[in-house]
């Protein structure tokens, strides 16, 4: 039986991907910092619980300093918006803070484990692909993550590491709840565990869904920079 780690397992994609591989007979690291969720995915006989919060190193290495895994799914992070007349530089860090430093953390507790067995996975964001409105903390954080995870898999290749980033569009979660705008194409959680642990075990190294709106942002994202803001500035106005 292999084991799968997944941090920000109590909600959300992490939760879903738990169940998920779990039901289809991982061990599940359950990591979070919900303490009552946890205690309710545990009485799954395939799900262990480890509670701790990403933003502390501390905790962190404490947590993961001798726990067994074939394949960690780093996945904890948050989303805010800028309200750009009312800048808050304290919201960036809020956000920086799980969304890559958290990963930094776990990857810093994680790395003496590391070898040519295992697999890494990291959560990125398809927001990172275009400039959207009121998105530059969250698209920032993700675009950040996504370059450190592509130069660590530089750097891992020695070991012979399988470094793998995962970039979601638009899945139904309960940050995803509190959004006042269109969401294409936007899938369901279950769904997306199902893609992330199919293309996990296919050893797929960049993994996007829904797969037609990964097509679509790559897309635009290779079109020449104005064009690129034109369209951003018409979907602000839609909004």
């Amino acid at each position: 039986m292999k084991t799968l780690l997944i941090t920000g397992a109590t909600s959300g994609i992490g939760k879903a991907l738990a169940e998920h591989a779990a039901n289809n007979g991982y061990h599940v690291i359950a990591c979070g910092r919900n303490k009552d969720v946890l205690a309710t995915m545990k009485a799954h006989p395939n799900i262990t619980a480890c509670q701790f919060d990403v933003t502390s190193l501390s905790e962190t290495r404490t947590a993961l300093a001798s726990v067994e895994f074939d394949i960690a799914v780093l996945n904890a992070g948050t989303c805010e918006y800028v309200d750009i007349e009312n800048f808050e530089p304290e919201m960036f860090r809020r956000v920086f803070e799980p969304n890559f430093f958290g990963v930094v953390n776990c990857v810093d507790a994680l790395l003496p484990a590391l070898n040519a067995q295992k697999q890494l996975v990291i959560v990125d964001s398809m927001a990172r692909l275009l400039p959207f409105t009121r998105s530059q903390a969250y698209g920032a954080s993700k675009a950040a993550l996504h370059y450190f995870t592509k130069s660590l898999e530089v750097d891992l290749h020695h070991k012979g590491v399988s470094v793998k980033t995962v970039s979601p569009g638009f899945v139904e979660t309960p940050l995803t709840d509190k959004n006042d705008f269109e969401m294409p194409m936007k899938i369901s959680s279950a769904e997306a565990a199902k893609v992330m642990l199919k293309n996990i075990e296919r050893n797929t190294q960049s993994i996007f869904f829904p797969r037609v709106f990964g097509y679509v942002l790559r897309f635009l994202q290779i079109l020449p920079a104005p064009l690129q803001k034109r369209l951003s500035l018409a979907l602000k106005h839609k909004q």
